[in-house]
Formats: structure tokens, sequence, C-alpha cells
């Protein structure tokens, strides 16, 4: 079942391509309001990478989404060739629906060269095999979760700060630590390693903003979206080796919630930085 999951999210991945800079992009065939903005930016990082030559790799994208996806009809990629350097690729993509951009993302690569090297330190954490599996943890809420529980998870995710919905109305501190990797083996190509972190970034890191403030976007009581996503990737990994994502909130405000999040390899390699904001407007 899990590996037909990530075998749908590298078909979901594989765009078509339509013309020259033209990509098309289809949605799974999931009960969902609106497309999932995991999907939708590595969709986009897809759409880049295929105009851009293999010797280099993407070092940052920064992306806005401008307007719920349709989950029932296809997504077009436009790619612009911004600029094509010596050492750095420039790209911009809109992804249309209906004739409308509902999203938009800039992204650039850069050739491998040496220079300075330091990071900051992997917090401790419990390894990820000795943590509940998603399904483990959320069990008990099966009957309460209905097809959200149910769903085909391409990605697997192991909490390690955890507390049971029930525990969530109380305000907690500002940050939680995620293990998560893809739940299988994946080929070697680097940039889908690249744009599975970079669907999977996308989840908890927003819900990471409410923990502050004792709700849960399962209690009804929050409209959550994301608003805009920047990664910065820093050194080489593999999306089906475990990675640590450290998250926190450092601010919340005017109906908005900013939170960042760090990706260690287990063996304590920083490999990308994540910061987001997000609508988390109270509902009346």
């Amino acid at each position: 079942m899990t590996e037909k999951a990530l075998d749908a999210l590298v078909e979901l991945l594989d765009l078509e391509p339509i013309e020259v800079n033209i990509f098309r992009g289809l949605s799974p065939d999931e009960n969902r309001q609106r497309v999932f903005g995991g999907q939708v930016a590595g969709q986009a990082l897809v759409a880049a990478a295929r105009t851009v030559e293999a010797d280099r790799s993407v070092h940052s994208l920064h992306a806005y989404f401008l307007r719920p996806g349709d989950p029932n009809v296809p997504i077009l990629y436009e790619v612009d060739r911004i600029r094509d350097g010596r050492s750095f690729t420039t790209r911009r993509v809109v992804a249309i629906q209906h004739g409308r951009a509902i999203f938009n993302l800039a992204a650039s690569f850069h050739v491998d060269e040496p220079g300075f090297d330091h990071q900051v330190p992997m917090p401790d954490a419990p390894p990820p095999d000795d943590l509940p599996t998603f399904r483990e943890r959320m069990a008990p809420y099966a009957e309460q979760l209905g097809d959200w529980y149910h769903r085909p998870r391409p990605i697997d995710i192991r909490y390690v700060d955890w507390a049971p919905p029930e525990a969530r109305e109380a305000p907690r501190e500002p940050s939680q630590r995620v293990w998560l990797r893809a739940d299988g083996r994946l080929s070697d190509d680097p940039v889908l390693h690249t744009c599975v972190v970079a669907y999977a970034s996308d989840m908890t890191l927003l819900d990471t903003t409410l923990l502050p403030h004792g709700v849960g976007w399962q209690q009804n009581q929050v409209m959550m979206a994301s608003l805009d996503h920047a990664m910065w990737f820093h050194r080489p990994f593999r999306a089906d080796e475990w990675l640590l994502y450290v998250q926190d909130t450092p601010a919340t405000s005017g109906g908005r919630g900013l939170a960042r999040g760090l990706l260690f390899t287990q063996g304590g390699e920083l490999v990308v930085s994540v910061v987001q904001e997000g609508l988390i407007r109270p509902v009346r």
C-alpha cells in the first residue's frame, strides 16, 4: 500500500510536456476541496528543473500561493527562462488553472563549487524507528478522521513532540520535531529527491503556528492556508532516508502565522532550511 502511494507521488511529479517551456500536471483522485500546496510546489520545481542543465542543482526557491487549486482539472506550468549565467540559472514558473494564475515560483540553480562550510548542530531526538507511525498514532481517532485517516500517504511521518488532539486545547511550546521520509525507495535522480522534499515540506509546518494558542485545525476553530513558501538547499540528501524536520514559530499576528523549519539527516547534516507564512484566521 505504501509503495503504491509513493509510486503515485512519483507519477504525480512526472509532468507532461505540452510545448517548449509548458508542462501539465494532474492531481490525485482524492476527495479534496483544494489542491495540496506541496503538490503545486513540487510540480512547479519539476517544471523549472526540466529546463535547466543537469550540472546545476536548485539552491533556493521562493513561492506564493495565489488562489486555491482545483483538484478536478489539470494544472498548466509555464516556465520563464529568466537567466542562464556561468554559475547560476534562474527560472520563474506560473501555475495556471481556469485561465488564472494560482501559484508562482522563482527558483535559482547553481553549479557545484567548493567554499566555506558550517552549520548549526542538530537537536537531540529519539530515533524514528522508535516512534509510532502516523496510522498507529491516529488509530484511536480513525472514525472521527474518516477519509483523511485512510488516504494513501507517500510520506512516512513520525512525530517526536506528540500531543493527542484532546490535549491540544492547552497552549504548548512554539516548536516541534518531526521525522519524515518517502515511504519506499526512490531512484537516484537528485531532482526527484529535491522535489519530493519540496512536496513534504508543506506538511506539519504551518501547524506549528497553532501550538502556542491551544487550537487545532481538526477542531474547525481556524481557517488555514499557505500564503508563501521559501526553501534553501544546502547539501545533497536522499528523500527516502530519514530527515529530522525541526520547526518553530517566531510570530503570529493579523491573521497570519510564520513558521520556520530545518531539515537534518540522521547523521546530523543540515540539508534544507524552510520558511512559510500562512493564513491562520480564527473561525467565529
